[in-house]
């Protein structure tokens, strides 16, 4: 994806290959983002801090880190950044629990794509008057 049409930059954080491969290729070829892509929570939170990005779409099974601490720490290194959660395991605990009301989505797996396209579509938009989100 060309940046210079991209309708956004999402940050995809997802350790599954092929469910990776599937929601960015939904979100580049169906819904013109550019999609940067890594699987490893850590290095997600590097990026975010050091890159502009219009939002962080995150897997909530990743390895070395919960979908909790991760959200906590991107709310605590980029406070305004829109971040949507995913997860296959939509179990009612207190973990999904604590992910649904800290989250800006949660989006159930598997996402159709015209429901992914529409979320980030959503969020991204609603962040736009924000400078320190969509600083490019």
């Amino acid at each position: 994806m060309d940046p210079a049409t991209a309708r956004g930059r999402i940050l995809l954080v997802e350790d599954d290959a092929d469910g990776a491969h599937y929601a960015a290729y939904v979100l580049t070829t169906m819904g013109h983002f550019e999609v940067g892509y890594t699987p490893d929570p850590a290095v997600a939170l590097q990026r975010a801090r050091s890159e502009p990005w219009d939002l962080v779409l995150a897997d909530v099974d990743l390895p070395s880190m919960t979908g909790t601490q991760l959200l906590e720490a991107l709310r605590q290194a980029v406070p305004a950044l829109p971040i949507a959660v995913m997860t296959a395991h939509v179990a009612i605990g207190a973990a999904m629990e604590s992910l649904r009301r800290s989250a800006d989505a949660f989006l159930e797996k598997p996402v159709p794509p015209a429901r992914l396209i529409a979320v980030v579509s959503a969020l991204i938009a609603g962040a736009a008057d924000r400078p320190s989100v969509c600083a490019r």
